[in-house]
């Protein structure tokens, strides 16, 4: 694998570098003097964000966007050998690196290095220890998921030891991590396009923690069923959170206040510390906060920064994010693409003040709907009132083995009111005609679909 030498800054070329993550590690470079170039398939101000910087940037993918002064070439997992510009960097024999080998390679800079990972959460806990260290002031780089108002953007870089990303189980990526600290969230059967099931997907992060150096620290969530694979004979350091009474981190009295918001007892080793005040819903989100907490505790951040900046932090962009209100109709925004996210999202949802819940779901690639067909189905029956759009394809190929529609059909029959729309416009026309005052209205999944609501709200 090529190995760069970050005191000698080259010329850096990134396939797909409008992308949340890419571009966040193409931003980091460009703070390091390396010159960065790139391209990606449409333009978007996280692109013009990066030209202004001095990026140069091509819309569009062939060929000739690979110079002769190229030293190294960044692709992520959704460019494929018949990408042109991949094609070429291979017929020039180009050294190259994937999103996440580049973003291993960055980490080992970093004294403190912390690696969040799961299933679901690992954006919002990302976002909750950015906070953490925002507030105790230590300086940290941070490479965030989604947006952060607080580090106006998905990339923060400082001039520390201390270092936050998230790590994604996607194609094993989370591998090339060597962090100080990693933290599991959760396992659950996802990415069924490239695991073949719960097992591997175990398996996958199990070697994600034996890459813990021995003085190391696995923060891991002990409620869950597979603990004990995921920890077998490792070297480091393993500290528990969770709900249940035997974990390390734990909590009690847990209620949601007025607004929804979560408040709760910090329990360590079975004693009672301080009260936590969260400014975001769920139960879920509890749990995120035992793991920013024991993190912090970990690194010797005083308990004060970590309560500051729990409290003062509102949710990442697309995480139960309040979009505004219409007609005395609340819209929020999230991101939940899973049936325990929905779930998850469900919870909150009920502990904020409403009248009938409304759902707008996007389901994101064929072969999660297809694998978790029934289990969506579940999951969204807990709603009042059900609309599903066509299936966002992401990087999969209509496979004709699943449709949108087959998932309205099994809602319904559980009794639940559920209809598909063809269009976004027709979904608008539905909503402005039969959400009623105090009702709550939630954009879901991992795909466009938030532009409902930025359309019924004229954002």
């Amino acid at each position: 694998m090529y190995q760069i030498d970050f005191s000698k800054p080259i010329h850096v070329h990134f396939i797909g570098i409008g992308g949340i993550s890419m571009s966040g590690l193409a931003e980091i470079l460009l703070k390091e003097n390396f010159r960065i170039s790139g391209s990606d398939a449409k333009s978007s101000d996280i692109i013009d964000n990066l030209i202004s910087m001095g990026a140069i940037v091509n819309i569009g993918q062939v060929a000739d966007n690979i110079t002769d002064d190229i030293d190294l070439v960044v692709y992520t997992a959704a460019i494929h050998e018949d990408n042109p510009e991949f094609a070429e960097c291979i017929k020039r024999n180009l050294p190259m690196l994937t999103r996440a080998q580049l973003l291993g390679q960055i980490m080992n800079n970093y004294k403190y290095s912390v690696a969040v990972s799961g299933t679901h959460g690992k954006t919002t806990t990302t976002s909750m220890l950015s906070q953490i260290f925002i507030e105790a002031d230590v300086d940290p780089t941070i490479s965030v998921g989604g947006i952060l108002d607080s580090i106006g953007g998905n990339i923060r870089v400082g001039k520390s030891d201390y270092f936050v990303t998230e790590a994604c189980e996607y194609t094993n990526s989370f591998h090339a991590f060597y962090p100080y600290i990693s933290i599991i969230l959760n396992v659950d059967a996802d990415h069924l396009d490239f695991f073949s099931g719960i097992d591997e997907i175990i398996d996958s992060f199990h070697t994600f923690a034996t890459n813990l150096p021995d003085q190391g620290t696995l923060v891991v969530n002990g409620d869950m069923d597979c603990l004990d694979r995921v920890t077998s004979n490792l070297s480091c350091n393993i500290l528990t959170f969770g709900l249940q009474a035997n974990n390390r981190y734990t909590a009690t009295n847990i209620e949601a206040d007025e607004m929804g918001h979560m408040n709760y007892t910090l329990v360590i080793d079975g004693t009672e510390a301080e009260q936590v005040h969260l400014n975001i819903g769920g139960t879920h989100n509890v749990c995120n906060s035992l793991a920013a907490i024991a993190v912090a505790d970990l690194l010797g951040i005083e308990r004060q920064y970590a309560l500051l900046g729990l409290a003062s932090f509102g949710g990442a962009h697309r995480r139960f994010e309040h979009k505004g209100t219409l007609g005395n109709v609340t819209v929020i925004d999230d991101y939940a693409h899973h049936p325990t996210e929905i779930k998850a999202t469900l919870k909150t949802a009920t502990d904020t003040p409403h009248n009938e819940l409304w759902v707008v779901f996007q389901p994101h690639t064929y072969t999660r709907t297809h694998a978790l067909l029934h289990e969506f189905a579940d999951a969204l029956k807990g709603f009042d009132h059900v609309i599903l759009v066509d299936i966002y394809a992401a990087r999969e190929a209509d496979t004709g083995l699943v449709h949108a529609k087959d998932l309205t059909e099994l809602i319904k029959e559980s009794g639940t009111d559920a209809r598909y729309f063809s269009s976004f416009d027709a979904v608008e026309n539905y909503l402005l005609k039969n959400c009623k005052k105090n009702d709550l209205l939630i954009t879901m999944g991992a795909g466009d679909v938030y532009l409902i609501g930025e359309s019924l709200l004229g954002l």
